[in-house]
């Protein structure tokens, strides 16, 4: 991103490319589905029985409705602002909304559960949640509703049309290898070796989506994860990066793009895309005040050490302008950081999107139809 362009002209950027998305997307009402961790979660957690939610105040502080909805975002979250530039009719339902049926089906759905990774026994300490096998097999369930409702025909070409997100991969570092110390995880494997073993499980689950119809897949990296502010807490002295951690990250990306390189070559389409999030946190971490961040090390909303410490509540500090702070909870990016993010999606160079941007994908595909 150029350092010389004002913010308020990549606001008036980022606005322009959504509404251009918006109407280009509204004719062919594209289906969105996603999958994933609390970064793109939309409220289902709400309904299990789990500490991993986002369900009270101060979350959803900034939320259209001013209410929590499940989000772990003062307001709108990757998700929202990617619905949004798709011109899709409202955001994705969690998949166990009770709301979400008859022709909402058709705008998609969300499957994302906070706490989850790409392991099984990443999160045990959540208990309830939606693991990734069971939001594929709710993937599943979802098609077999769906076709019930306008055919099987129908139903496979809205989501082979579809465009899908999946997020993970944060937590099977933060919430399993290093969650304490000598985890089992990291009793088994050596870093190195642990990334290759989640990266090969990575393309289990990448193989299975596309298996069940996926065709124009966003896969994210991990962010830097050394540098969120329950990391800075736990593990900085003066507020720098955790170096371990930053390595874990520094792992993975890498690996996870060249999984994707593999996949599309198998397949002989590039139906997976890589999202280079960790490039993009980096951007407002390291330089906060070029995107209006007045920091990218104190969490608006937390307590102790940078707010890093424990869980977002009523209780907690909670900062009164949440629009500079990068970091909205100890672990989350705020709804300006996330609204930063879905630009470089958008129509970011291949640093940031391999092998293309999201406006590529969308003016490919408008002339396929």
């Amino acid at each position: 991103m150029a350092t010389s362009v004002p913010l308020a002209c990549c606001y008036i950027v980022v606005l322009g490319i959504s509404m251009l998305l918006g109407l280009r997307g509204a004719e062919a009402q594209r289906a969105f589905f996603v999958f994933g961790d609390s970064l793109v979660d939309n409220g289902n957690n709400n309904y299990l029985a789990t500490t991993a939610r986002a369900d009270s105040p101060p979350y959803g502080i900034d939320y259209p409705t001013g209410r929590a909805t499940g989000r772990f975002s003062n307001g709108r979250n990757i998700p929202d602002f990617i619905s949004e530039a798709i011109g899709a009719r409202e955001s994705t339902l969690p998949y166990l909304d009770p709301e979400l049926n008859g022709e909402r089906l058709l705008v998609g759905a969300n499957f994302a559960s906070a706490g989850i990774g790409i392991l099984n026994d990443t999160g045990i300490q959540f208990v309830n949640i939606i693991r990734i096998f069971r939001q594929l097999q709710y993937w599943e369930e979802y098609q077999q509703r769906v076709s019930a409702l306008i055919g099987p025909e129908q139903t496979q070409s809205l989501i082979e049309q579809a465009l899908v997100l999946i997020t993970l991969g944060g937590n099977d570092f933060v919430n399993n290898y290093y969650l304490v110390p000598y985890s089992a995880r990291s009793r088994q494997y050596n870093l190195p070796d642990y990334v290759k073993y989640i990266i090969s499980e990575y393309k289990k689950v990448l193989r299975r989506l596309f298996e069940i119809g996926a065709r124009r897949v966003l896969v994210t990296g991990t962010g830097p994860l050394g540098c969120v502010p329950a990391e800075l807490a736990q593990r900085s002295v003066n507020g720098e990066c955790s170096a371990e951690l930053q390595r874990a990250a520094s792992l993975f990306n890498p690996q996870l793009v060249q999984i994707i390189r593999e996949l599309n070559s198998e397949i002989g389409s590039d139906v997976f895309v890589a999202v280079n999030t960790q490039q993009m946190h980096v951007d407002f971490i390291s330089n906060p005040q070029r995107y209006g961040f007045v920091t990218s090390k104190v969490a608006c909303c937390g307590q102790g050490r940078f707010n890093g410490i424990g869980l977002c509540t009523v209780a907690s500090n909670l900062c009164p302008d949440r629009s500079v702070y990068a970091f909205w909870d100890p672990f989350h990016p705020s709804e300006r950081a996330n609204g930063f993010i879905v630009q470089q999606i958008l129509s970011g160079t291949s640093d940031y999107m391999y092998p293309m941007n999201l406006s590529t994908i969308l003016a490919m595909d408008s002339k396929k139809n």
